[in-house]
């Protein structure tokens, strides 16, 4: 992923044209920056009739996830395609960055690692908004622009940013709009956060995973929707239901929180569960958790009617770090699960995907070996990694 800096210099230089921010200009609640033209036409043939979700664990960018999002979209050669990135306190232009093959912003030759080459694949535009506020995401212009969108992508930075500024919005109903049309979207890191059924929303700032397993009730265990619920929440992709996503698992040591977080879904059964869960534990409609590390991406599909979602994990090819997905799930209710009290919890399934060639089977929950973990009085029994 280059530097805001190194896009910001690139885009000098290869931009149409830069909307100043708002600060600049003066009377904008958004800043918005375009590469490329906007106003091409675009004539993709075949739109999607399927989801297409990313979910990118944060760190540097993965390349071939924004090749992949901008193929499902139908974009090909000759068609042109309008790729648009959100964000709510960044002003990163990320355009530079996608729409060109290399350092030298070529756009008629095969991208290199470190760049995603979308104009290579037939993309005519990127445009980045950023959308710090409530009247941001209700402002008409934003919503043309994100209406119009063929792929969308939302940066990393504070998630609860995104619940606070576009929840509720004009942007939300955007969104959604262009979810239940199957447009790909994506997110890394805070944006892919918000992409689960449920959010951990950080509204008060992060947790670790020994704060969580210690309470499940801590400060700083918040949640969208707020009280949890099946229905009233931010974003709530089809394939990604029952699930709350994580990030920078490994290099933040987040399985705890997670495992946590998931607990928290988990409905009052007999003497398991955790008060006010909503969600049934095991089976595959459950309770269930999806944690990425660092430079890694889960590309999530539909595959047409009486069709599994199925999902992949892919990364860059000069990573240096494991950059694997894991699928938790609680096979039974948390046994202790009490505000001021560290969580028992037995049985929790943790399904690891390291490698870009084994295909997850989300709808059966299945595709990689398990194994199985307690969490006994805070503490794991054992590594989940």
């Amino acid at each position: 992923m280059m530097s805001l800096m190194g896009r910001l210099a690139c885009c000098t230089a290869f931009c149409m044209s830069i909307v100043l921010p708002a600060a600049q200009a003066g009377k904008k609640p958004y800043d918005y920056y375009v590469t490329g033209n906007p106003d091409a036409p675009v004539s993709v043939s075949l739109p999607p009739s399927t989801p297409s979700l990313v979910l990118m664990g944060g760190g540097p960018d993965v390349d071939e996830a924004f090749r992949w999002m901008i193929s499902r979209a139908g974009v090909r050669p000759g068609t042109g395609g309008r790729f648009v990135v959100l964000q709510a306190s960044a002003r990163d232009t990320y355009g530079p960055y996608i729409l060109s093959s290399d350092a030298s912003l070529a756009t008629n030759s095969p991208p290199v690692d470190g760049w995603v080459g979308g104009a290579y694949q037939g993309l005519s535009s990127v445009e980045a908004l950023n959308v710090p506020s409530v009247g941001a995401a209700n402002d008409p212009f934003v919503n043309q622009v994100v209406a119009r969108a063929d792929v969308i992508f939302i940066t990393g930075g504070d998630q609860s940013n995104y619940i606070q500024y576009w929840k509720g919005t004009a942007l939300e109903r955007t969104l959604n709009a262009a979810l239940a049309r199957n447009v790909p979207v994506g997110g890394t890191s805070a944006g892919m956060a918000v992409l689960g059924q449920f959010d951990f929303t950080a509204a008060r700032g992060t947790v670790t995973s020994s704060q969580a397993l210690a309470d499940p009730f801590n400060k700083f265990m918040t949640f969208d929707p707020a009280p949890l619920s099946v229905s009233g929440g931010f974003l709530t992709p089809t394939p990604l239901q029952g699930m709350l996503l994580d990030t920078h698992l490994d290099s933040r040591d987040r399985m705890g929180r997670l495992m946590t977080f998931v607990a928290r879904l988990v409905a009052p059964n007999g003497s398991t569960g955790c008060p006010g869960g909503v969600m049934p534990a095991g089976g595959v409609s459950g309770a269930r958790g999806i944690g990425v590390d660092v430079e890694a991406a889960l590309l999530v599909q539909g595959n047409g009617a009486y069709q599994p979602v199925t999902a992949r994990r892919v990364t860059n090819v000069s990573t240096t770090s494991e950059s694997a997905v894991y699928f938790v799930r609680p096979l039974q209710g948390p046994s202790v699960c009490a505000d001021g009290q560290p969580l028992t919890m037995r049985n929790v399934e943790v399904r690891k995907l390291g490698d870009s060639s084994t295909v997850f089977n989300l709808s059966e929950w299945t595709g990689s070996a398990p194994i199985y973990v307690d969490i006994i009085s805070g503490s794991l029994t054992s590594s989940p990694y």
